[in-house]
């Protein structure tokens, strides 16, 4: 079983090599992370030290059977990195670490996303969902994207929301619309009945 410690060797692709690698995949998948509020915002707001993309747990082999083709995918779970083999279902891992090789500066980032029926559910509380024509966007030259409320959920969730978690938040705020806004806000103080900072602010 391959096991990798280099986590800080990361040399990120772009948004549009992404593109190019998963648009022609037949599976549902749009850009996450950082890199969502950027394109949401038509304009790059900070350093992005990584590149996430969501697939949905149902589609994960298919993704597989083509990445696997001229990358290595490395299952992160319990702060390990070990390969992901062939034909294996994840059941349980919601991250995929993935490079050309096996010393090769990390590209991307899967994240698994779970599914049920046609809606999008919540990994830290499943009562918070979304169907899932819903929660991507698409740039002006059809780039899709997941939708700023829901990615700043998913920044705000933690167990700790990191500095540049907050920035991001911060940089989204005044765009949000007020729909946006109340999504997120219920959804906070449905994950925390007992108040989450960023509540004040929605």
């Amino acid at each position: 079983m391959g096991l990798r410690t280099d986590i800080t060797n990361w040399m990120p692709l772009s948004v549009s090599e992404i593109n190019k690698i998963f648009s022609v995949i037949p599976i549902r998948w749009c850009i996450a992370g950082g890199w969502a509020l950027d394109l949401h915002l038509r304009k790059q707001t900070r350093e992005h030290s990584d590149i996430d993309v969501i697939i949905t747990r149902e589609e994960q082999l298919i993704a597989y059977q083509y990445l696997n083709r001229h990358w290595m995918l490395y299952r992160a779970e319990n702060g390990k990195l070990s390969l992901w083999e062939d034909g294996e279902y994840l059941s349980s891992t919601n991250d995929v670490w993935v490079s050309k090789s096996d010393g090769a500066p990390w590209a991307f980032q899967l994240m698994i996303i779970d599914t049920e029926g046609d809606c999008w559910t919540y990994k830290r509380d499943k009562s918070i969902r979304r169907p899932l024509a819903d929660i991507i966007l698409q740039t002006a030259d059809g780039i899709p994207y997941l939708r700023p409320e829901i990615q700043l959920l998913h920044k705000a969730g933690g167990s700790k929301v990191r500095e540049k978690d907050y920035k991001d938040f911060q940089t989204m705020l005044p765009s949000l619309l007020q729909q946006e806004k109340a999504w997120l806000k219920a959804s906070l103080n449905r994950q925390f009945p007992e108040g989450h900072d960023w509540v004040k602010f929605l």
